[in-house]
């Protein structure tokens, strides 16, 4: 789990330093050149002005069916970070009770803690870095956004809502809802897990205060991608642990029964 902390912050950190480049001063065409632009921002760019044009000339629309087209196309690899935390919430039992066993500060005992514990992992099939599976491929997508915004002029210069597409909200309810949204999103999916791990329970808070700290310095159309993304994460979540949930839930309900 640290390893996935750390990884959250080296992302956002890459994020603010290819969001913050120069090229972003330039507007993006089907003549830009580089494999960023041809394959990433030019896409991204194309596709949002292609459905703005189907839906009336709104871009926020466009913006959100763009959004969920995405999340279709990678659904296979969040079904498999939703099962993976599936599989790490089973074997929370073990990994207590090996942490227990192993409770020695000393480098030796810790090392084999982190053997048994590896050892536990592969005799389940349990990959613990699959969850960072999505974010690494959710990030490139994410500033691929964020040029095809700010580089492409009829979208940078769209209105939605109450909001330009090009600029911050000017009353951060954007920001709020995707702090929110993922909270909710970091909540459904961590359930029965957060408590018997503080590592756990810290991403579930530390996450949302990130995205609205970023959110709030960055173009609203940035936001809308990111909340509708956690709206329908939310959805899919649900769906695939529900029974889960239920499980748990009438297991709870039977045992204070007398």
């Amino acid at each position: 789990m640290r390893k996935r902390i750390l990884l959250v912050f080296g992302m956002l950190t890459v994020f603010l330093a290819l969001a913050g480049c120069s090229q972003t001063n330039k507007p993006i065409t089907s003549e830009s050149t580089g494999i960023w632009n041809e394959y990433i921002v030019y896409p991204l760019s194309w596709l949002i002005k292609e459905a703005a044009y189907l839906l009336g000339g709104s871009f926020g629309l466009s913006i959100i069916i763009v959004t969920i087209l995405i999340r279709l196309v990678i659904l296979p690899l969040m079904i498999k970070q939703t099962k993976s935390s599936k599989a790490m919430q089973a074997l929370q039992p073990e990994m207590k009770a090996l942490r227990e066993k192993y409770s020695s500060k000393d480098q030796k005992t810790q090392q084999k803690l982190q053997q048994e514990t590896m050892a536990l992992f592969q005799k389940h099939g349990v990959n613990p870095m699959a969850g960072c599976f999505p974010l690494i491929i959710q990030m490139p997508i994410l500033i691929g956004f964020y040029h095809a915004i700010m580089r492409t002029r009829e979208i940078a210069e769209g209105s939605f809502l109450w909001f330009d597409l090009g600029e911050k909200d000017p009353f951060y309810i954007l920001p709020i809802v995707a702090g929110i949204t993922t909270f909710i999103q970091q909540k459904i999916m961590m359930a029965g897990t957060a408590n018997q791990n503080p590592q756990m329970a810290m991403m579930v808070w530390m996450m949302p205060i990130m995205i609205v700290i970023f959110a709030i310095s960055f173009p609203s159309a940035l936001s809308l991608y990111w909340v509708v993304g956690n709206i329908f994460m939310i959805v899919q979540t649900y769906f695939i642990k529900a029974p889960d949930i239920k499980a748990q839930e009438t297991g709870k309900a039977g045992g204070t029964k007398k």
